[in-house]
């Protein structure tokens, strides 16, 4: 991909996501899109980026939506096989849910992050996303 739009779609791409970069395997970046009430975060990932396991606590509400918007990436919640990820694609992560997501291997990615507003919010995070399991990925034909 030759540039930003067609990287990181009608968001863009914005900086690298160096304040997380210690919970993320590669490059990802991060564009906020909205940051009062609900915050709304466009996050991009290169090819082969992924975030580590982690936990969006909450005492009441909380949790996370995805929306899918560029490229093709994976969501794996723990202990379930993994789920692939395209433009349009939504996926709505509880509160308490371990899991992760990101890129494929040959493949930008990127979405919308939305914080689901939650009492006593915080995320937790966990171990990387372990490298043997994340090369056993496939993609799957969409028939």
């Amino acid at each position: 991909m030759n540039n930003e739009m067609e990287k990181a779609g009608v968001f863009g791409l914005g900086p690298p996501n160096d304040a997380f970069a210690q919970y993320f395997i590669g490059q990802s970046y991060l564009n906020p899109v909205a940051t009062e009430g609900i915050g709304i975060f466009n996050v991009t990932f290169e090819p082969g980026c992924r975030n580590n396991w982690h936990i969006h606590h909450a005492a009441k509400g909380g949790g996370q939506i995805l929306l899918c918007m560029l490229g093709r990436g994976w969501y794996q919640e723990w202990g379930k096989d993994a789920r692939e990820l395209h433009p349009g694609d939504a996926v709505v992560i509880p509160p308490e849910v371990k899991h992760w997501h990101g890129a494929a291997k040959d493949s930008w990615f990127a979405h919308l992050a939305i914080e689901v507003p939650g009492e006593n919010a915080s995320n937790e995070w966990c171990e990387a996303v372990d490298d043997e399991a994340y090369a056993r990925l496939k993609q799957r034909v969409k028939k």
